[in-house]
């Protein structure tokens, strides 16, 4: 009904920057929240930011500062800027939306996953 595609990952050094891409499709009547988050290896996923409809914003705090989401409603997209990547910045990064499927309820969806890895 509704899937999430992610793009942008990739292999960057230390203080480079990636543009993630979350794109959604499908029985869409409306997006509420959308946000990024990552798993490391070994760890837990962790919310890296997000934004709502309304386009307010929230950051772990690790990234407060380097990266910024956005979002544009119209073409049903979000994006992760990412500057100033570190080495614990390596993850695979997951789009999730809060979405209201036509003629069904609102639900959480989960795009596959993009890498990216900080490393020289």
């Amino acid at each position: 009904q509704v899937q999430l595609v992610e793009s942008g990952g990739g292999l960057v050094q230390p203080g480079g920057s990636l543009r993630l891409s979350c794109a959604a499709s499908g029985s869409i009547s409306r997006i509420y929240d959308m946000g990024w988050y990552r798993q490391a290896p070994g760890k837990q996923r962790e919310l890296v930011a997000s934004i709502t409809e309304g386009g307010s914003t929230n950051y772990a705090g690790s990234v407060k500062g380097r990266f910024t989401i956005s979002r544009d409603n119209v073409k049903e997209t979000a994006y992760l800027q990412m500057n100033s990547l570190k080495p614990e910045d390596t993850a695979v990064y997951y789009c999730k939306a809060d979405v209201q499927v036509v003629a069904r309820s609102r639900t959480d969806y989960w795009g596959q996953g993009t890498q990216v890895t900080v490393s020289s």
